[in-house]
């Protein structure tokens, strides 16, 4: 035996779930079971079918201490189409949020009438679900019920699938069927490495959106091996994964994937890429650790450990170049990802206004940031990465072209002090802002993200938080190494 498939056979040892998990998880399906269809009989409430899906679902492919249960209830579009035929998608998607509403209101809720489930309370992602925790001596698991309209696959190929998640029961299907034990056992070694690298799901550290547990499932369904995903790692970007086998080139001239950088063609519906939402952060950081694991195969891959803090004493010339805004969550019920996709189009904003002026010109350099957020203590942070956080107090604006006669002799009498150079007319022009640190002040206090309250906007010297300083961290040693 390899010493690389000697560590593979020790991890799975630790983060395969034991059969008393398995039994705990079965009980509580079964339980859970029982009151949805005891109560849906009292409202005389249609459904084709119920069924755990996920990883802890039909899929099996959870790690260790993976408890939490999706639950699914299908619904027949039968009965409902009529209802909606001649409605706008707008107006589609209106009702089926009320009518999800309603059911979750009248029949889910209610049915969780035992001591054992408690906090249940709803949720809204495309539509109405409920959450609950279900709480023993022993364990706390959480259970999302979650309604959709079960389509044949047929109907999901040709229309497209009418919720967000009416493929899920089909990719679950789909797993079971295609997987043997063993792969499912090398999709948990992948994932367990995912999450050790911090790129794992909506919460990944690096990167909005790590690899989710589907495209690990996918990544072992195409290459068959753990081992093979890792020698393939590097060219995943230059040869897509595609059941049909489109090329790159042609699945770039689909009109919706022309943005995509990295394709996991879901076998489930061919009009969609599973990647699409993977941040090339995250894979760039992930490739990094597959280069290192496979030079020097060690079980530490494996682990996961904590972000730690940054060390503001070393590498002071870069830290320099390195701030960061703390927030706290506000009073408002604000669900993570929204909180999340906030920083990052407030990033994004700083990077496009920070590089260039209006004109064009080079102004603070190149601009790199990270989101870094703690759920639990409501704590969300947006570090940063400046180039030249300190320029001149002008610069030379660049008019029109001589040969536009028009315009050049409009440019000149507004700006009588202009320049000629390079067949352009140039006119000096004062910067508002010279220094990144009160540039990224005003453009906060102008753009601060609803539902947030700023903590803290400085210089990475003058960080406040503990998940500020694991921020900086991840900005300086997950992100910056492997930008090109």
């Amino acid at each position: 035996m390899s010493t690389i498939e000697q560590i593979f056979n020790d991890v799975l040892e630790e983060i395969k779930p034991t059969s008393k998990e398995l039994r705990l998880i079965s009980d509580i399906v079964n339980l859970l079971t029982t009151l949805l269809i005891k109560k849906a009989d009292e409202l005389n409430i249609q459904y084709t079918r119920m069924e755990p899906q996920g990883s802890t679902g039909i899929k099996q492919t959870q790690l260790r201490d993976d408890f939490d249960i999706d639950f699914f209830i299908g619904l027949n579009y039968e009965n409902y189409e009529l209802k909606y035929k001649g409605l706008s998608k707008s107006k589609k998607k209106q009702e089926f949020k009320k009518e999800f509403l309603r059911l979750c209101n009248d029949w889910l809720l209610p049915s969780l009438n035992l001591p054992e489930f408690q906090n249940a309370r709803l949720l809204y992602a495309e539509h109405p679900y409920v959450t609950v925790d279900y709480i023993n001596k022993e364990k706390k698991v959480k259970i999302d019920i979650v309604l959709y309209f079960d389509l044949p696959l047929e109907y999901i190929n040709k229309y497209g699938p009418i919720t967000a998640v009416d493929r899920t029961p089909w990719h679950g299907r789909f797993i079971q069927k295609e997987l043997n034990t063993q792969q499912k056992n090398e999709v948990r070694l992948l994932k367990q490495f995912f999450k050790a690298c911090h790129s794992y799901g909506d919460k990944s550290p690096v990167g909005r959106i790590g690899f989710i547990g589907y495209s690990a499932e996918l990544l072992i369904y195409f290459y068959k091996t753990l081992l093979t995903v890792f020698q393939n790692f590097e060219t995943l970007k230059e040869y897509p994964l595609d059941k049909n086998n489109r090329t790159l080139e042609q699945l770039k001239q689909i009109r919706h994937f022309q943005n995509d950088w990295l394709f996991i063609i879901d076998p489930i519906d061919s009009n969609r890429n599973v990647a699409s939402a993977i941040s090339e952060k995250a894979y760039n950081y992930c490739n990094h650790r597959i280069h290192a694991f496979l030079n020097q195969p060690d079980k530490k891959f494996f682990e996961i450990t904590p972000i730690p803090p940054i060390d503001l004493t070393k590498d002071k010339d870069l830290l320099s170049h390195l701030f960061i805004i703390e927030f706290k969550k506000g009073k408002e019920n604000l669900h993570y990802t929204v909180a999340r996709d906030k920083l990052y189009s407030l990033g994004e904003s700083i990077k496009i206004h920070g590089e260039k002026e209006f004109s064009h010109a080079k102004k603070f350099g190149k601009i790199e940031f990270e989101v870094y957020f703690i759920i639990d203590c409501e704590e969300y942070n947006l570090a940063l990465y400046c180039e030249d956080p300190e320029i001149s107090k002008s610069y030379l604006r660049r008019g029109p072209p001589l040969k536009a006669k028009k315009h050049a002799k409009k440019f000149k009498e507004v700006n009588p002090n202009h320049v000629i150079k390079n067949g352009f007319l140039w006119v000096e022009t004062v910067r508002t802002h010279h220094q990144f640190l009160s540039f990224l002040q005003d453009h906060v206090k102008k753009n601060l993200p609803s539902h947030l309250k700023l903590v803290n906007l400085s210089n990475a010297f003058n960080v406040k938080t503990d998940s500020g300083m694991q921020a900086l961290y991840v900005l300086k040693n997950m992100i910056l190494p492997f930008c090109s």
